[in-house]
């Protein structure tokens, strides 16, 4: 390598004076300012899930890769920036192939993205991206979760209109003083998850695209406002942060929307009529984080209420018009800040569907041991997940790692 025609600096975060020994993660700065530079982050999460409603013939314990993922994003200047990031989901026994070349298997991209800085505040951008509506959790990274996981029907739209919660569209977002946003037009999938075709008297499909066409149902809409009333969140990237383990003082207040009109689609006729019905879906949801005392001690809770309108008496898998509550709460216990530290917190989940009146409850309890911050640690946790007579009891051991 020439060094005179590019300088670089290969950064692990080693600055004595910063305490996370991984701030920085893998940074390659290819000009002497640092203006311009890329980073990669590699993770994964590794689990082993006992489920009390496995099939009689079937183990009660399995092994589950629930993400490996590689993302990379490059200041090309201070105006530029690119981001791609690939990876693959719950790799298990089930979905694996004896040469790799199953869906399962396969890794694919979840995000590829432009963008440009108008100015320090405001940014616009286009490609696969993450920049979604609705809510926090619509918008979550899965690096510093307080559960386990997501809660998944906050990812309100995942393969319904989107690849794995990510639409093609554009996207704009930045802050007036303490208000963030986020907005975002974008091209519904052609085939989602709901291939089902419309049957007269029953529920709406998701759809409308595929049925209807890409003039009448083509695009998305989508937002998300947040107040920030305390400590400032970083908007640089879209990925929200579950807990900040009390390294900040946060109180937002946040309100969202996606709408997709002609999304869902019903039989009018028993001779292949067919109607449009928008899709919108409304979310209002609180978070709040702060440390507690000189002693490591911090309390985190994550409250949020959402509409879910994806057509008349539409229900599928765990989606269905109606309604849905979820919250969280978790508590950092004192303790050396420079050892392992813990963390238990409990969650809940309830879905009331216009098309049954059976209710879907989720209740979870669990603990975070924190070896390394979120960089390094192990999640316990039992759910109970109930829908009608349905019910199942399931703890699982997650160790996640990243850089």
């Amino acid at each position: 390598m020439i060094m005179s025609a590019m300088t670089y600096q290969l950064s692990f975060g080693q600055d004595t004076k910063v305490t996370d020994p991984y701030q920085d993660g893998l940074k390659v700065k290819l000009s002497e300012d640092g203006a311009r530079y890329f980073r990669l982050i590699s993770w994964a999460q590794a689990q082993t899930v006992y489920r009390d409603d496995a099939p009689s013939n079937t183990s009660p314990v399995n092994f589950n890769l629930r993400r490996a993922r590689i993302l990379m994003y490059s200041q090309i200047s201070k105006k530029f920036l690119l981001l791609t990031h690939f990876g693959l989901n719950s790799l298990n026994a089930n979905n694996m192939s004896p040469t790799g070349v199953a869906d399962g298997s396969q890794l694919f991209l979840h995000d590829a993205w432009v963008q440009y800085s108008i100015n320090e505040k405001h940014t616009l951008g286009g490609g696969l991206h993450y920049y979604n509506g609705i809510s926090r959790l619509n918008n979550q990274s899965t690096l510093n979760m307080i559960t386990l996981d997501n809660n998944r029907q906050s990812w309100a739209t995942l393969g319904l209109s989107d690849q794995f919660v990510r639409h093609v569209g554009v996207f704009a977002k930045g802050s007036f003083g303490k208000l963030q946003y986020r907005v975002a037009v974008n091209e519904a999938v052609t085939n989602g998850l709901d291939a089902r075709a419309p049957v007269v008297n029953e529920g709406a499909v998701y759809g409308g695209k595929r049925l209807l066409g890409s003039a009448t149902a083509g695009f998305t809409y989508a937002g998300y406002f947040e107040y920030n009333f305390l400590d400032q969140e970083s908007n640089f990237l879209p990925y929200k942060v579950g807990s900040y383990l009390g390294a900040k003082r946060v109180f937002n207040i946040g309100s969202g929307f996606y709408v997709h009109p002609n999304g869902a689609v019903i039989a009018t006729d028993t001779i292949g009529g067919l109607s449009g019905q928008n899709v919108s879906i409304f979310a209002g949801d609180v978070f709040y984080e702060t440390p507690i005392g000189e002693k490591g001690a911090a309390f985190s809770v994550y409250a949020t209420f959402q509409y879910n309108n994806y057509g008349e008496n539409y229900l599928y898998s765990a989606y269905g018009s109606g309604t849905m509550i979820y919250g969280h709460i978790g508590y950092v216990i004192p303790g050396d800040k420079s050892k392992t530290r813990f963390q238990p917190y409990v969650s809940f989940a309830n879905h009331a569907y216009d098309a049954t009146p059976n209710a879907r409850n989720n209740i979870g309890a669990g603990i975070n041991a924190y070896f390394t911050g979120h960089h390094s640690k192990l999640t316990l946790e039992y759910k109970n997940e109930q829908f009608g007579a349905a019910q199942a009891n399931i703890v699982t051991l997650q160790a996640s790692i990243f850089l």
